[in-house]
């Protein structure tokens, strides 16, 4: 039987209509459980590098976000072999000051945790209908979740993931783009560097030509120039 929060939370994720009316739904849903930060990404991999070029929407701070992958704590993190693995969820902690994470990583890892208050975490995998592989991930300063609350939000998860596959499937060609990916084309088109643009969003380079790369492919184009040319066409920037 569905709690009463539950069943709250889950009317106000099912009549979103687009994807910024979901994180706003979403985000309000995570902090009902103690939770500060909801992420959804495309499921890393092995061969993956950085954070930011994975990520659909997040509500992570910006600096975090940079600070992680500048330093590729991506192939620290202990996700991406569970993920492999097992679809079951993956819940985790760093703990306060002085105290052991609950998975092997390196001081630093833990430090950058700790210093945005992202004191534990879970994750859980989705498969979208066409066969593409998600996570979303909630991050924030509590204690570990127990089993009744695992299985609302693993239920809440599904109905929201469903929500923004349904949107993202079924996407104009005005919100294809995260956000962003958006924002990246927007300043390209201003004759701004990767340089640049990371310098303005507090992003690499590297992280900036990876949004760049999705929206190429996004668009079916092959290069910056017909990006910006097409995102203009079809009026997603102006």
């Amino acid at each position: 039987m569905l709690s009463e929060r539950q069943t709250l939370l889950s009317q106000d994720i099912g009549g979103c209509q687009n994807r910024a009316d979901l994180m706003d739904c979403w985000s309000r849903a995570t902090r009902e459980y103690g939770l500060d930060y909801v992420t959804l990404a495309a499921a890393p991999t092995s061969h993956d590098r950085l954070l930011g070029p994975l990520v659909r929407e997040t509500t992570l701070p910006t600096e975090y976000c940079r600070e992680f992958d500048r330093l590729e704590f991506l192939r620290q993190c202990p996700t991406v072999p569970h993920i492999s693995k097992s679809i079951m969820h993956n819940q985790w902690t760093i703990g306060s000051d002085g105290q052991t994470p609950s998975f092997d990583c390196p001081p630093e890892f833990a430090a950058l945790m700790r210093k945005f208050r992202l004191i534990s975490g879970i994750l859980f995998s989705m498969n979208s209908v066409d066969g593409s592989r998600f996570v979303v991930r909630y991050d924030g300063d509590r204690g570990m979740l127990n089993m009744p609350e695992i299985n609302e939000l693993s239920m809440l998860s599904i109905q929201a993931f469903d929500v923004f596959d349904r949107l993202r499937r079924t996407a104009t060609s005005t919100n294809v783009l995260s956000a962003r990916e958006l924002e990246v084309v927007r300043w390209t088109a201003q004759g701004k560097t990767s340089l640049e643009i990371g310098q303005i969003l507090s992003l690499s380079d590297h992280t900036v030509n990876a949004y760049m790369t999705n929206a190429i492919r996004k668009l079916d184009c092959v290069n910056r120039t017909q990006l910006v040319a097409k995102a203009i066409r079809m009026k997603i920037i102006s």
